[in-house]
């Protein structure tokens, strides 16, 4: 504990176990990487539940941790030097644990940069464009009137979807073997179709591989495990 107790946010969110990867979060889908990761490692974790009801992403004790307070965020009181590492962004939180663990990232370097390009893709395209179709179909965003933003990005949601869904042909997981690449952009697609409801926009029944893709990852029971991680007040 002496080496948390560092870290202004343990005061607010204390250890439950201080030897254990700590992780600050919501079941969103870049919460649930995560959480989902640490169950597929077998990694112990405290989680911590940052309410978004009661705004504590914004908070002096998040912030201390991630200044762009956003979840997840982490810290692991064993880092690789032997001293606690803090971490912020759900990418490169995965690759850290992918690494730690020695699990969902290969070894071999031609693999290994397969994977993180669809880890990439999820970051900076599935993720941000999905998000960004939901804002403008069931929050504040649906309100206004200009149809250009919702056609946007549903036209570019529609798109990378067909990206994905040509990866997926004849393939099981995006990069060949599970990865930390499925665990990134899976519950992306689970929020559109369960979530975001923007399932038609997007075209996710017109597409052949996806839906099976994602039946196949919630099938898993470290997926299972993690799916509501923390629990919500």
């Amino acid at each position: 504990m002496t080496q948390l107790s560092e870290f202004p946010i343990t005061k607010r969110w204390p250890p439950v176990n201080p030897e254990a990867i700590q992780l600050y979060s919501v079941p969103t889908p870049n919460g649930i990487k995560i959480s989902i990761a640490l169950e597929e490692m077998g990694l112990a974790y405290d989680p911590h539940l940052v309410s978004f009801a009661k705004n504590e992403q914004t908070s002096d004790a998040f912030l201390s941790l991630n200044p762009n307070n956003k979840i997840p965020a982490i810290i692991d009181p064993n880092g690789p030097d032997g001293a606690p590492v803090a971490l912020f962004e759900s990418g490169a939180i995965l690759i850290y644990l992918a690494e730690k663990s020695g699990m969902l990232l290969p070894e071999a370097a031609a693999e290994r940069y397969k994977v993180l390009q669809w880890l990439m893709f999820q970051m900076g395209g599935l993720g941000p464009m999905f998000g960004q179709l939901g804002y403008f179909t069931k929050f504040a965003g649906k309100e206004i009137e200009d149809p250009r933003p919702r056609e946007r990005y549903s036209a570019e949601g529609a798109r990378l979807l067909k990206v994905l869904d040509q990866q997926l042909e004849g393939n099981d997981w995006v990069a060949g073997a599970y990865s930390i690449a499925d665990i990134a952009i899976a519950p992306w697609i689970r929020a559109a179709r369960d979530f975001y409801a923007v399932g038609d926009l997007i075209g996710l029944d017109k597409t052949k591989n996806v839906s099976a893709y994602l039946d196949r990852f919630l099938a898993r029971p470290a997926v299972q495990r993690g799916l509501n991680v923390p629990a919500r007040d």
